[in-house]
């Protein structure tokens, strides 16, 4: 019996939790009932008997503590694009994990081309001389389009695009309106929203051409300091790296010497391998480092039409959308 049959075997409304940590307001067909839970604690013991659980803002402890005690649990619908927290949490093989794949490709696409103009644009370097009250000559005035050193426009600019999927097919075209050169990087090669894609095996070449890396990599064993001091030695010195997937992807300790060393422009990462990020980690006083604080996303833009549409799959024994492999 599918997921959805182990649903409508039982007699009485469904249950469905939603968040209370945002907004949500699907609309319901008839025998489903929704109760807002608090986000920030376990999900009570009186809705323990809920068949459909949407998170967004609990953390794995408190997904955890409820993982296997919830029978009649036939459905998460996590509304984060990487659902790293109800992964970890220990749910049953049976039950159907959801991602909000799809939610935060336009909140993520500004803040990624943000920090990329940004670093591009030498927008920390103008904020220094302003805190210190100086014209940056430097920065301003005649120049050339195309100085030597790290790029100072996207015209022209080669950008590598690393996990290329739903974000990145909203992000490239942006970049490539702009001016850029864009590619991708994937698991196959192919092409992806009208960008050329490469495999992850012929990923050095393509690092030697960069002008600035975008990583978009989820969570994974397989993808745990993807961007090590080899990959970062083979990017060329006048390189920029802009990392809006996950904090692991990156060794930050090769980052941080490869930014002190001068072998690499500079970089701006929106997560960090631990968060909140410690007050003594090195990275806060890098060189050419830019952060901030987990601010991409954050605003699932569509949540209720996914739950509306997941539900109505679920219910009638058909195929959810962002199912997630486990």
């Amino acid at each position: 019996m599918s997921a959805a049959g182990a649903i409508l075997a039982h007699d009485g409304p469904v249950k469905l939790l939603l968040p209370d940590s945002l907004p949500l307001a699907p609309a319901l067909p008839g025998g489903v009932t929704a109760v807002t839970y608090a986000a920030a604690a376990p999900v009570p013991d009186e809705h323990l008997d809920a068949e459909a659980l949407v998170v967004w803002g609990s953390g794995t402890p408190e997904l955890s503590a409820v993982a296997g005690r919830m029978p009649r649990l036939r459905w998460v619908q996590s509304l984060a694009a990487g659902p790293d927290a109800v992964l970890a949490a220990g749910f049953p093989g049976g039950v159907v994990v959801t991602s909000g794949a799809g939610l935060h490709d336009a909140t993520v696409t500004e803040h990624a081309l943000a920090l990329v103009l940004a670093l591009v644009r030498r927008l920390p370097a103008a904020a220094r001389a302003q805190a210190g009250h100086r014209w940056a000559r430097e920065l301003g005035g005649l120049q050339p389009l195309h100085p030597e050193g790290p790029v100072t426009t996207l015209l022209g600019a080669r950008v590598l695009v690393w996990g290329f999927g739903a974000i990145a097919s909203t992000l490239a075209p942006v970049l490539g309106a702009l001016g850029a050169s864009v590619a991708g990087v994937a698991r196959s090669a192919g092409e992806r929203a009208g960008f050329p894609v490469v495999a992850e095996a012929d990923l050095d070449g393509e690092l030697a051409r960069t002008d600035v890396l975008v990583m978009l990599l989820p969570a994974t064993d397989a993808t745990r300091h993807a961007l090590d001091a080899g990959r970062l030695a083979a990017l060329p010195a006048h390189a920029y790296v802009v990392n809006v997937g996950r904090g692991t992807t990156v060794d930050e300790e090769a980052l941080v010497a490869a930014l002190a060393a001068g072998r690499l422009a500079g970089a701006a990462l929106d997560v960090t391998g631990t968060e909140p990020l410690p007050p003594e980690s090195a990275l806060w006083e890098a060189p050419g480092l830019l952060l901030t604080p987990h601010a991409a996303g954050g605003r699932p833009v569509g949540a209720d039409a996914l739950i509306e549409a997941n539900l109505a799959a679920l219910l009638a024994g058909e195929a959810l959308r962002n199912v997630v492999e486990r």
